[in-house]
């Protein structure tokens, strides 16, 4: 009776996280208008994760027909996760580029950790968030400028609003996108080695603050993409993830998560100053016209997102 008592329990704990898993799927497969689904999809992959601790307890359960369902729908979750996990194999033989993608969380992050990434990593590009007047004085004290001596920028006194591109090769052309809260901007720049191309600096409202506004942000942000040719460097916080439809729409043409082709798939920015975070990935660098060779998060203090350090190779 006991024996019988444990394996009820072991199946209803299995098919609790069973339902968690499809949960997940449904929410990342969706593409949602409503703002309480696109916020719970952020976390879709953790929820797929229920069918492997359902496959565990179905097996200790001896619950061979539900370990089928349970199989299922682990198969249906591995396709929509281990693709960011298998590196693009693809030679290129172009010169190499370092981009460091940043939020700076109100321009109050560490400006020293911010340059010291910088020159210990020789970037060659900077995108950064959230930059303020007074964050833009406190990284050119700390030697970014000449570091990176071309910038542009469209900063703020406070607040979130502020987005830069600091670059160590010429920037011409800038451009603040229309039809963004926030600001949305890009420059051209000329590489010695490869020529013009276009460096954008991305950040949409949080969804969780005006979900309309993020939803038509993110509709022309995968505008401005489908009309950019390579090669092209993306830095953003984009506040989405990659289980939500809006950016992997992103995703559909020229540009690629820099992620995704070194195989690391999702890399956890957000929140980085909770003891228990980060449990999301909103950072992202997206490339059109190279291969990116490595990619890794960085904490910088003070700020509430892990910066992104990728080492891009471009195509000839």
């Amino acid at each position: 009776m006991m024996r019988t008592w444990v394996q009820r329990g072991l199946l209803t704990l299995g098919w609790l996280a069973l339902i968690a898993a499809v949960v997940g799927l449904v929410l990342h497969l969706g593409r949602w208008q409503r703002m309480s689904f696109v916020l719970l999809a952020s976390g879709a992959s953790w929820l797929m994760l229920g069918a492997v601790v359902a496959l565990v307890f179905f097996a200790a359960a001896r619950g061979w027909r539900s370990a089928i369902a349970g199989g299922i729908v682990a198969l249906a979750a591995l396709a929509t996760i281990v693709p960011s996990y298998l590196p693009e194999r693809r030679d290129v033989a172009g010169p190499e580029l370092v981009v460091l993608q940043s939020n700076l969380l109100f321009g109050k992050a560490d400006t020293n950790a911010v340059v010291s990434v910088v020159r210990d990593n020789k970037v060659d590009i900077l995108t950064a968030e959230e930059l303020t007047f007074d964050a833009i004085a406190r990284l050119k004290t700390s030697g970014l400028d000449e570091l990176l001596p071309y910038h542009y920028f469209e900063a703020t006194e406070s607040g979130g609003g502020g987005t830069g591109i600091y670059s160590r090769y010429p920037l011409r052309d800038p451009k603040k996108y229309d039809g963004f809260i926030m600001s949305n901007i890009s420059a051209t720049m000329d590489h010695p080695e490869r020529g013009a191309m276009s460096v954008f600096a991305f950040h949409p409202i949080p969804p969780n603050l005006n979900f309309d506004a993020w939803s038509h942000e993110m509709r022309r942000v995968d505008e401005i993409l489908a009309e950019t040719k390579a090669p092209a460097i993306v830095g953003a916080d984009f506040n989405a993830t990659h289980d939500h439809a809006a950016y992997r729409a992103l995703l559909d043409g020229a540009f690629a998560s820099a992620a995704d082709q070194t195989g690391d798939g999702v890399l956890l920015t957000f929140p980085a100053d909770r003891r228990w975070g980060p449990v999301i990935g909103i950072d992202h660098v997206l490339v059109a016209g190279g291969v990116a060779q490595s990619v890794r998060a960085l904490t910088i203090p003070g700020s509430d997102h892990r910066a992104l350090l990728a080492t891009v190779r471009l195509d000839r």
